[in-house]
């Protein structure tokens, strides 16, 4: 399904049609290097499309930015509120890779929020470079772990994040979303 109105974009369910909302937007060749920056407030249009199309890989998985993920809409604005901070890749002006960091509920952390790549840019090291600006945010804010959550559907991020020393915890939590999100914690303890 895919559909907006009133404010309120929803997508999920099936792959989106080149061109529509969720659609990978960049026609690039991903043998050139994007451009990581710090994300924008303006990168809204962008992240929705990127966040939509990894969301249409999977069954039941559901874009809602008005009540469930409005953060995409004022990414810089919500993650300087919180503490954090949010970056995008960006290759032939589009957004093609984003990842946020804010701090985890226990002291002395940074919780890793927001990797998501496009397809097409997978297996290049993008994601592990996402990691890695993460791990150095909270390095050099003096943190001594990163924490995240991901749904369980993704198996593809959790054989990334394994690779990269994150420990997958037994805690698994349920967001009571739209898309019946079920989630794994990560842990990885950071070296002095």
């Amino acid at each position: 399904m895919t559909g907006t109105g009133g404010g309120r974009t929803v997508l999920g369910g099936s792959s989106p049609t080149p061109g529509s909302a969720g659609a990978p937007t960049d026609r690039t060749s991903p043998d050139v290097e994007p451009s990581v920056r710090t994300a924008l407030d303006t990168d809204a249009d962008g992240l929705v499309a990127l966040v939509g199309s990894c969301f249409s890989e999977y069954e039941g998985c559901i874009l809602d930015t008005e009540d469930e993920m409005p953060h995409l809409l004022r990414v810089a604005t919500h993650f300087t509120v919180a503490g954090g901070r949010a970056w995008v890749a960006v290759a032939g002006g589009s957004v093609v890779g984003s990842v946020a960091c804010r701090p985890a509920r226990g002291a002395g952390g940074l919780e890793l929020q927001m990797l998501y790549v496009l397809a097409l840019w997978r297996r290049r090291g993008l994601g592990s470079r996402f990691v890695a600006i993460v791990e150095g945010e909270a390095m050099g804010r003096r943190e001594h772990f990163v924490e995240l959550w991901s749904d369980t559907r993704f198996t593809d991020a959790h054989r990334l994040y394994r690779s990269l020393g994150y420990e997958q915890r037994p805690d698994l939590r349920e967001l009571h979303d739209l898309s019946a999100t079920r989630e794994f914690r990560f842990t990885k303890t950071l070296g002095s």
